[in-house]
């Protein structure tokens, strides 16, 4: 493929976004229509952005390469996802009427409305954003460079800047908007790219043929082993379930009915879609078996085997994926910084006339120290699977046992954030456990799920009724003005 084509296109693709992201946010006036649209989006908005942030890096590029490498198993990822979103909307879409901000409020909310929860899962939830944000890029920029022949480090920069600067001007009415345009690309693009790629590889029976034994059994268990694929269903279930951006998708919706309905047809829609990425993966391995990185399965089939106008429809399209999800994870990052991290090192929310302002600012540091995270990084499944491990087993706990346990305090929410982080990165930290495991996913909700328990049993019930805490919740938020 000539690079300078594609190049070209994607050049032309941003311009379009950056205008349409403008376009539709010209009339923000408080920080709530920059972080929140508004708090009014239709289930039409709603599903477009939440189909595109599941259809992101992981389950497109990532979930190419482990189909690459592991047949069928390519489509536990969207497997997960999809339960994932399907719980999120039984479970969670109810809080809509509780009118939270960020997910670390919600959380706060079901310890009584303790500071102390609300700032540490602030951190934590923070550092999930970051960690997502960088995992978009590090999937973009890694076929990036593959197809431009750049530096990959220089690649992911490139990423980075292509999608800050929509972001940056029209705040989160953007992002729903741009994400809504771009799943219609991806999914246009994946659907013709598997199509293309299965007769490139000789027909569906030459395709199976042509997979090792394992790859092609029932989801690829034979070859990954039964407890790795349980591993890696659970940890992007539970990504999805402790990930602020979906939870702020639910406080943005127009009502509880929104939210569920367009969360419920995401789920339905992500299912059917999960095992697009396992057969382009499985058709990339039957051209080329011998690739040296299996990340790089899908910018093999885009340029090398793929006709010119077919490659740079996909490979918009997979940077569609990446940068629908980032700019989500982005904007979640930034609502979190500004409501819950700004308070915890000032003590007070900030103005009205300097939310848009200050989060235009926080934007560009969210973004920066993503990229810097996304620069070590060479792996996206590895680095998506550890990091939700480590930092959201816990968040998940306080979330389930908080939503349905009316015993659950704060004693036990720190006890739950401690023990999942701890677990999981004993795990990381043993060879035979990762060998055993796949990924510390398991253990880490385990042992975080019996540490709240345990812990909220041994010591006293919280005095502050749920009520108590919602009004301590809410005046907080009023000092925002415009909130």
């Amino acid at each position: 493929m000539d690079t300078t084509i594609f190049l070209a296109a994607f050049f032309i693709y941003i311009l379009f976004l950056i205008w349409l992201g403008w376009l539709v946010s010209r009339k923000q006036e408080s920080g709530e229509d920059f972080l929140l649209a508004g708090r009014g989006l239709p289930v039409f908005l709603i599903l477009g952005t939440t189909v595109a942030t599941m259809v992101g890096t992981g389950s497109s590029i990532g979930a190419v390469g482990f189909g690459y490498e592991n047949g069928w198993g390519g489509a536990l990822y969207g497997i997960g996802g999809a339960f994932g979103i399907l719980l999120a909307a039984w479970w969670f879409a109810p809080v809509r009427e509780l009118r939270f901000m960020t997910m670390s409020e919600e959380l706060s909310y079901y310890a009584g409305a303790s500071l102390l929860v609300k700032n540490l899962t602030g951190i934590l939830i923070f550092l999930a954003c970051i960690g997502w944000l960088g995992a978009h890029i590090l999937g973009g920029g890694m076929y990036l460079a593959w197809i431009a022949g750049m530096n990959i480090q220089a690649a992911k920069i490139v990423v980075a800047l292509g999608f800050s600067i929509y972001i940056v001007i029209g705040g989160y009415r953007a992002v729903v908007w741009t994400d809504t345009i771009q799943v219609i690309i991806l999914f246009f693009g994946f659907m013709l790219m598997a199509i293309l790629a299965i007769q490139q590889s000789g027909g569906w029976e030459a395709l199976m043929q042509a997979q090792p034994a394992g790859s092609v059994s029932t989801l690829g268990v034979e070859r990954m082993g039964a407890i790795h694929a349980l591993s890696l269903v659970m940890v992007i279930a539970v990504g999805v379930l402790a990930t602020p951006s979906f939870r702020q998708r639910i406080y943005s919706s127009k009502s509880v009915s929104a939210a569920r309905t367009s969360f419920v047809w995401s789920g339905g829609i992500y299912l059917l879609f999960s095992f697009i990425p396992a057969l382009i993966g499985m058709a990339a391995f039957a051209l080329n078996p011998e690739l040296d990185n299996r990340n790089f399965a899908f910018p093999f089939l885009a340029i090398e085997v793929l006709p010119l106008y077919v490659g740079v429809i996909v490979l918009i399209a997979g940077l569609s994926a990446t940068m629908s999800s980032a700019s989500s994870d982005a904007i979640a990052g930034v609502t979190i910084l500004m409501r819950d991290l700004y308070v915890m090192l000032t003590g007070r929310m900030p103005s009205r006339d300097k939310v848009i302002y200050y989060s235009r600012i926080a934007l560009v540091a969210v973004i920066g120290l993503a990229l810097l995270m996304a620069l070590t990084s060479d792996d996206i499944i590895s680095y998506i699977t550890n990091m939700i491990a480590t930092v959201m087993s816990g968040l998940f706990t306080c979330g389930v046992l908080g939503r349905f346990w009316q015993r659950f305090n704060w004693q036990g929410a720190v006890a739950a954030l401690a023990a999942g982080s701890a677990v999981s990165l004993a795990i990381l930290l043993s060879e035979h456990g990762i060998g055993y495991w796949g990924n510390p996913i398991i253990p880490a909700v385990t042992g975080s799920m019996l540490a709240g328990f345990i812990i909220s049993l041994v010591t006293p019930v919280s005095s502050i009724s749920n009520e108590q805490a919602r009004d301590i919740l809410d005046r907080e938020r009023e000092q925002m003005e415009g909130f």
